[in-house]
């Protein structure tokens, strides 16, 4: 799967059902090449560089299921 492929898929949050968006980057261990954790900007940003500078940053472990549409993660934000 390519990185494209996962910013076509909206994040939910199961610890409390938000829709916090779509993936907008990744953060990939050099020396592994392992994905670290998705980076999805917070409402207010536009094209992810507008607006607030704040974003979610999801590490790998809290990711519970990638669907065709959707990534589902477990996390307090």
């Amino acid at each position: 799967m390519r990185i494209y492929d996962f910013r076509q898929k909206e994040v939910i949050n199961l610890s409390d059902g938000a829709r916090l968006g779509y993936i907008f980057d990744a953060e990939i261990n050099t020396e592994t090449g392992q994905i670290e954790s998705f980076i999805i900007p917070r409402q207010g940003k536009v094209l992810g560089i507008f607006g607030k500078d704040n974003e979610y940053v999801i590490p790998w472990d809290c990711i519970k299921k990638i669907g065709d549409d959707i990534v589902l993660i477990d996390t307090d934000l």
